[in-house]
């Protein structure tokens, strides 16, 4: 079967890099979206010039620009957008809307993935504020993929590795701890944990899946579900020192976001459901969804303890 063309929005960004990657390797035919706005941003065109060397198609467009929106989106078959929704980066979601209306005019598009990439919202109605804005504005995305008929699959990865793994999940670093980690809870609660490469490899996957065709995709293999506790354990065990361990109830982590910053507020809250509520683990996948190992096993993921190697 021939495989889709592929334009990704966002290309540039943290997932958006290795979903254009991904493409390529799987052999689709790559579109980029190159926005006039890059302006100065040398980073960011000299990632661009790399895909376009891998073989990836440039295809400048604006989301200032509708008619640029839809004549890019014309070229291709699906669209994957990668923009980014955490708060200390930046929070872009809501400009997705302007992709589903591009999306509806040009009527070509045979599947649309828009940026999700963590939880799945549709499950986090009773989150926390302020955090929960992150999950209400990919809801009132996903109304609109819903209400312009758009063919659609979600993709809920759970928690990035590179933010949650090597730090033992501790806030505010994305480092090893040296002498001391805080415990959430009693750390037996399960999360699911996944290297940011296989994350685009299981993404790319589904495109051209009938099997995932409005439904969604969940990235939940078997053997990254763990514990922080666990996690922890992997850390000393790779390192031969043990941890100094101090539990932090629940009532004690949320009152710890008194005083913090919009930013630290709305990772205090995720973290809460994560660690507390177990929400990444305390539902079974229905009908509606799919889990991703299960349907491509040929994909060796990474397993968490040797992802920690990379960190001695």
């Amino acid at each position: 079967m021939e495989k889709s063309k592929v334009l990704v929005v966002g290309g540039t960004g943290y997932v958006g890099r290795r979903i254009v990657k991904a493409s390529l390797a799987q052999g689709h035919p790559t579109f980029v979206i190159q926005r006039p706005e890059i302006g100065l941003d040398i980073d960011k065109l000299q990632i661009l010039l790399s895909f376009k060397a891998e073989g990836a198609t440039l295809v400048e467009a604006s989301f200032a620009d509708h008619k640029s929106l839809v004549e890019a989106v014309k070229k291709v078959d699906v669209v994957i957008c990668t923009m980014s929704g955490v708060h200390f980066r930046s929070h872009n979601l809501l400009m997705q809307l302007k992709l589903v209306e591009a999306i509806k005019e040009a009527g070509n598009i045979k599947r649309f993935l828009p940026s999700e990439f963590g939880m799945d919202p549709a499950r986090m109605g009773d989150a926390l504020e302020p955090g929960r804005v992150t999950f209400d504005e990919k809801m009132v995305v996903r109304k609109a993929i819903a209400e312009a008929n758009i063919p659609h699959t979600y993709v809920s990865s759970n928690c990035f590795a590179a933010y949650f793994v090597p730090n033992c999940s501790q806030l505010g670093t994305l480092t090893p701890p040296k002498e001391k980690v805080y415990l959430y809870g009693d750390g037996n609660v399960k999360a699911v944990f996944m290297d940011e490469d296989d994350v685009a490899a299981y993404t790319i996957k589904t495109v051209d899946d009938p099997r995932t065709l409005n439904k969604t995709v969940y990235i939940r293999p078997l053997e990254n579900i763990l514990s922080q506790g666990q996690i922890i354990e992997m850390w000393e065990k790779l390192t031969g020192k043990e941890l100094d361990k101090s539990i932090i109830s629940a009532e004690d982590f949320l009152a710890s976001m008194k005083g913090m910053d919009y930013a630290a507020q709305v990772g205090v809250g995720h973290f809460y459901h994560i660690y507390y509520e177990g929400c990444l683990t305390n539902f079974e996948i229905g009908e509606d969804g799919e889990e991703a190992s299960k349907l491509y096993p040929e994909i060796q993921y990474i397993r968490m303890d040797e992802y920690l190697k990379r960190y001695l």
